[in-house]
């Protein structure tokens, strides 16, 4: 996998985190290493989140201890299934035409 990179797309990473539940900043570096094994850095995360909650896809909760967490909104996540549904259908048409090179 290191030959073509990760897949890295931070919002689609944000999301997935928060559709485990809420977050905010930390947590959500974290768990995002946890699940995919890179690291988003504050300036890519806090522009992603800022991306993300403009589209209507999270949305910021009260502050708690001075940290802001995000949750997924409904619209966010149904882009996020329709995403990982059709990285699904791209999955398995590579695995299938690599099948001939195994």
């Amino acid at each position: 996998m290191d030959d073509l990179g990760r897949f890295a797309d931070p919002s689609v990473l944000i999301l997935t985190s928060l559709a485990g539940g809420p977050k905010h900043g930390y947590a959500l570096i974290q768990d995002i290493e946890s699940l995919a094994g890179t690291t988003i850095g504050p300036g890519t995360l806090y522009g992603a989140l800022a991306r993300l909650e403009n589209r209507k896809l999270i949305r910021a909760l009260p502050e708690e201890a001075r940290r802001r967490p995000y949750e997924i909104t409904p619209a966010g996540a149904t882009a996020l299934r329709a995403y990982l549904e059709h990285a699904r259908q791209v999955t398995g048409a590579g695995l299938r035409r690599l099948a001939a090179y195994a």
